[in-house]
């Protein structure tokens, strides 16, 4: 019989507790200060004493009594309030060896020990890639942002220190976009906002489709404004609603077409630093495979050392990515595929002529696919990851199998939040 496990309790489930002043200990996972108890208080710092308000183990701050010399003014106005950082108060030094421990003990959790290359951090200002979220506020201007902390309210943004230039400048124009949206009360818009050398791409979901979707007047006025904005393009969860210029991308030496709602890095130098990772870490390849490739950001680098198979989920990514093959010289061959690698991953037995696999998958890891890779003659193995936790347990899985991660890259390419990337190489 299958023993019960009671669950812990979040911090929203204990019995609340009267105000009280401590010390912060240390900055947990999610960016919030740890004091003994434990307690949850964000927005603050290692070695502050603190008045916390009453409440259950994450307490709001009341005052911060003794500061922490790593405490920084926050650039942006919204700080806060707006849910979307965590960190713009801790001192750029302190906050990325912050990110980089956190690496380190989630690869001790499986007792693996590597090289921990020095992290890549993005600058502020060098998103090309927002989500903003729409509501009904004037009949010519939507109420636009991020959504407030602990709440489903949406900030108004006025500003945003971590988006491109280009993209915060757009901010009121995107207002006007989206002003058009609510005609159904049940429509919550969101805004997926791409800078492209083309132009501002903007994907909308959220839009209540049931009743018919948008009537052909707020068609109209969605693209005109779009028009007067000089947008790229608009599109409705992917249908085109407005189009002046293809959006595209560059990849290596390839001009690609980005699909609408497509995936991208949302860092144009993050992205560069983890493709030239991945391109030297495959020298001397013969045969190289590239899984979730996406639009090809690996493909188009590593097809300049060997050939290429290229497979990934996204039909749509699939066929860009075939496309723009053309207008890349120099090539040593691409081959893609469209194919769902947690349903149907590549087996071990079609990678017999591949002597190394890059690896590049969602939040949720790889975990079939790394058991192909385990089982199959792969001499190394590079992988890219968004979540470190699922990193691990794939990492796990190559070196039970006889592989040796060699070195990992830490990117922090979403600033001021506590989450971070990776780039790790292994060998057998």
């Amino acid at each position: 019989m299958r023993r019960h496990r009671p669950q812990r309790a979040r911090p929203t489930d204990v019995p609340a507790g009267p105000a009280v002043e401590t010390l912060i200990e240390a900055v947990g996972g999610e960016g919030d200060g740890i004091a003994a108890g434990p307690l949850y208080a964000p927005f603050t710092l290692p070695g502050e004493r603190v008045r916390l308000a009453a409440g259950p183990q994450r307490r709001e701050v009341e005052a911060i009594l003794e500061p922490s010399s790593q405490r920084v003014t926050p650039p942006c106005p919204h700080f806060g309030v707006c849910g979307g950082c965590a960190l713009q108060h801790w001192e750029q030094g302190a906050y990325l060896a912050w990110k980089v421990e956190r690496l380190v003990r989630t690869l001790a959790r499986e007792r693996i020990e590597t090289e921990i290359l020095p992290a890549f951090a993005a600058a502020p200002g060098s998103r090309r890639r927002l989500a903003l979220h729409a509501r009904q506020g004037r009949k010519d201007a939507a109420r636009l942002g991020f959504k407030t902390r602990k709440s489903w309210d949406v900030v108004d943004i006025t500003a945003c220190p971590i988006a491109d230039p280009a993209l915060e400048a757009a901010l009121p124009a995107l207002r006007r976009l989206a002003a058009p949206l609510f005609e159904h009360p049940k429509s919550a818009p969101t805004l997926h906002v791409t800078l492209t050398p083309t132009g501002i791409d903007v994907d909308i979901s959220g839009v209540e489709r049931k009743s018919g979707g948008l009537s052909a007047d707020a068609r109209m006025r969605l693209a005109e404004t779009a028009a007067e904005a000089d947008f790229a393009r608009v599109t409705l969860d992917g249908e085109i609603a407005y189009l002046a210029r293809q959006p595209t991308v560059r990849f290596g030496t390839a001009t690609v077409a980005l699909p609408a709602g497509s995936f991208l890095q949302a860092v144009p130098e993050a992205e560069a630093v983890m493709t030239a990772m991945a391109a030297d870490a495959a020298a001397g390849a013969e045969r190289i495979a590239d899984l979730f490739c996406g639009a090809g950001a690996f493909t188009f680098r590593l097809a300049q050392v060997a050939p290429v198979l290229a497979a990934d989920g996204a039909a749509d990514a699939i066929r860009a990515l075939q496309a723009a093959i053309s207008t890349a010289p120099g090539l040593h061959g691409i081959t893609a595929e469209a194919r769902d690698l947690v349903r149907r991953p590549v087996l071990a037995e079609e990678m017999k002529r591949i002597d190394t696999v890059v690896f590049d998958p969602p939040r949720a890891g790889a975990a079939e696919q790394a058991a192909e890779i385990a089982r199959s003659n792969v001499a190394r193995a590079i992988g890219v990851s968004c979540n470190a936790a699922t990193f691990v347990r794939d990492a796990r899985t190559l070196i039970d199998a006889g592989f040796r991660l060699e070195r990992v890259k830490p990117v922090d390419q979403f600033l001021w939040s506590p989450h971070v990337e990776l780039v790790g190489v292994f060998s057998r």
